[in-house]
């Protein structure tokens, strides 16, 4: 039984096939918990994981968890139909938490697994929803999850030609929403270069034609 009211059916008999990591952006989780089971506020998600590791478990996975937003991802909007979403306990500006990593770690084979969610499947709520979220944020360590296996990250070292039309036909195939350039860019690099600066380069476009590979693969 579902400890969040604020949840209802998955529309058009659509399954996971995402998994959506939020942050909490408060600094009480059990404020975050309070949010997110209160009707009036209507938001909710699957999971909530507190920084102590504790996974708390907010709406049954074959339920429709309203976490998403307005918001695309491969080119097909209503994500909350299509995902399960996880709320990390994080401010937004901290380091996140071993122990939350941990659980956050042991949390996601098995939802992949059950839904037969694919790595590339695992995404930020800024991938989805560029310029109205940034969560899971700079602090997330994506690559950790990279390494076993629960999410991509690129292996690629070497900047390929510059390639502004590559690029955008690469994010979109990856599944980014189609967006203006700096946006696309913004949305791109906050996923797989946080903290490059300055206009495209060949870096992003590498970066970009590889995860497009891994996607299409």
């Amino acid at each position: 039984m579902s400890l969040s009211p604020n949840f209802g059916p998955r529309r058009d008999g659509q399954r996971p096939e995402l998994v959506v990591i939020h942050y909490t952006a408060m600094a009480d989780c059990d404020a975050a918990l309070r949010a997110l089971c209160d009707p009036i506020r209507e938001v909710s998600a699957h999971y909530l994981i507190r920084r102590t590791g504790e996974v708390v478990a907010l709406v049954d996975e074959d339920q429709r968890a309203w976490h998403a937003g307005a918001g695309e991802w491969a080119g097909r909007d209503d994500v909350n139909s299509r995902a399960i979403g996880i709320e990390l306990d994080n401010d937004g500006a901290s380091p996140f938490a071993a122990p939350l990593m941990d659980a956050l770690e042991g949390l996601l084979p098995g939802i992949m697994a059950r839904w037969n969610i694919a790595p590339h499947g695992v995404i930020g709520h800024s991938c989805m929803a560029p310029g109205r979220k940034i969560d899971p944020g700079p602090r997330f360590d994506w690559h950790r999850l990279a390494r076993q296996g629960l999410a991509l990250w690129p292996a690629l070292r070497t900047p390929s030609a510059l390639d502004p039309d590559g690029f955008r036909r690469d994010a979109l195939a990856y599944g980014f929403p189609d967006l203006h350039d700096d946006l696309l860019l913004k949305a791109v690099r906050l996923r797989f270069r946080n903290g490059a600066k300055g206009p495209l380069d060949g870096r992003d476009c590498a970066i970009m034609a590889e995860m497009a590979t891994s996607v299409r693969a």
